[in-house]
């Protein structure tokens, strides 16, 4: 963004500054259908005791193993943070993973009603294997995936989608967090489709979900579907509105990383109308995993409240600042956001 942009983007920041606080107090009335990709995120430290007599590998003494939700668990773990009242659905398996994940989604008063055992297909899990040598920085060694590439049998996949369907009256928005692994088969996409607020966030393949509320391609993602890069403010808006043709969406929001975020959508006369957010946090950054998660669950949130596609995109993107501060997949809280906020403010008043 140029000066002028900038300047005008933050004056309307800091005039709204008391309605961002309103509409985050009131995440805790928002009830929610989270459908997604369910894993579980493991992480590994210890510390290198030697080299290994058996093979050129490092031994570690292990130190600690700490368990969190990913990908599309990692999105219904930052709503329940934010405060919404979630219930999540997908699949798991009849393992200790899938045991440790419901746990952990139970301790924070997520409804796992809609998460079904797959007895053929473990829980896909995500183990990241971290060493350090004495007064050390701890390094990412080895990643082990634990996966199947089998869909759900077709039993399970219309057990899913039934679910799905007896939820649509009692929530005000379905979440679907595609990460590839075998959930969104068509009787679930089409089971979701059934509300008239469906927020996306997938990898690949916009047009399975046809007519959906909103989608959050981040940008590889967003070229991958157009099919063509995006290096410039000519193919960026011609990609907006490529996207909305291609979905047949009411709203597109494309991350950008570095660059902040570019919302599409149509306005009261169909018209094709862009906006585009700054970045409000470009240096502190330390993992990007799982933002994108993040953004998605404050910006639903803020619609879900009655915030503005713009408004819900600032939202998103203030919550993504906090994450990527920190190491691994992480969530943040109402306190943090407004907190975030506030620094925000006060930085740029500062310069």
């Amino acid at each position: 963004m140029n000066q002028p942009a900038l300047s005008q983007f933050f004056a309307q920041l800091i005039s709204s500054q008391d309605r961002f606080c309103s509409l985050i107090d009131n995440f805790n009335q928002v009830k929610l259908l989270v459908i997604g990709d369910l894993t579980l995120d493991e992480f590994v430290t210890g510390e290198v005791e030697r080299i290994s007599r058996e093979a050129p590998v490092l031994i570690l003494r292990h130190e600690n193993t700490r368990q969190i939700p990913g990908g599309g668990a990692n999105a219904v773990y930052n709503l329940a943070k934010l405060g919404a009242q979630v219930k999540a659905a997908g699949f798991v398996g009849d393992d200790i993973q899938g045991a440790a994940l419901k746990s952990i989604f139970q301790a924070a008063n997520i409804d796992i009603t809609g998460i079904l055992t797959d007895h053929h297909r473990p829980t896909v899990t995500k183990s990241r294997i971290s060493g350090h040598a004495r007064q050390s920085v701890t390094q990412q060694i080895v990643r082990i995936d634990r996966k199947s590439d089998q869909l759900p049998s077709q039993d399970l996949q219309l057990q899913l989608a039934d679910y799905i369907l007896s939820q649509i009256d009692q929530v005000e928005a379905i979440v679907c967090s595609d990460y590839g692994d075998g959930v969104f088969t068509q009787p679930v996409i089409q089971a979701a489709l059934t509300h008239s607020s469906v927020i996306v966030d997938t990898q690949n393949d916009l047009p399975r979900y046809q007519k959906a509320t909103l989608f959050t391609p981040n940008l590889p993602e967003a070229e991958q579907a157009v099919g063509y890069s995006i290096n410039n403010e000519k193919t960026l808006q011609q990609a907006g509105e490529d996207l909305l043709d291609k979905t047949n969406a009411q709203q597109i929001l494309i991350t950008r990383g570095d660059d902040g975020m570019s919302g599409f959508y149509y306005d009261d006369n169909n018209q094709i109308q862009s906006w585009h957010i700054p970045a409000f946090n470009r240096t502190d950054v330390f993992d990007v995993t799982g933002a994108g998660d993040t953004v998605v669950a404050a910006l639903t949130l803020g619609l879900c409240v009655g915030a503005s596609f713009w408004e819900a995109a600032v939202l998103g993107n203030l919550a993504a600042s906090i994450v990527v501060r920190q190491f691994g997949t992480a969530t943040t809280t109402n306190g943090e956001l407004k907190q975030a906020l506030a620094i925000l403010i006060e930085d740029y008043q500062n310069l």
